[in-house]
């Protein structure tokens, strides 16, 4: 499955409201959300399992990955700027930075 027939098939399950900024920060606020609950289970995984992951712990991650893979389509649907576009923008600009040796350091422009 490409990121377009992904962002096509995750707005098929949206529910919105009449007003696009609530619904973006629904989304993003989602995103953050699902983001927690992935920092969450690795958390756990670290305190109580001896950072050792089984089977079972990655398919729980992976699903809560696919919760934050559908809040980032359906956000960037609504900024209109296509998931593949935002994956190619990003790789360009992290090879930019690793050619450059500044992948570690601080700033969104180094």
């Amino acid at each position: 499955m490409t990121f377009e027939e992904y962002e096509k098939a995750a707005l098929t399950t949206v529910i919105s409201t009449n007003d696009k900024f609530k619904d973006m920060l629904h989304w993003v606020l989602g995103l953050n959300g699902e983001a927690g609950e992935v920092a969450e289970k690795m958390k756990k995984i670290i305190r109580d399992k001896n950072s050792v992951i089984s089977e079972a712990d990655k398919q729980e991650m992976a699903k809560e990955i696919g919760d934050v893979l559908w809040y980032l389509a359906v956000f960037a649907n609504d900024l209109g700027v296509p998931l593949d576009e935002i994956a190619k923008t990003n790789l360009s600009k992290l090879k930019s930075r690793k050619d450059r040796g500044v992948l570690g350091g601080d700033g969104d422009n180094r």
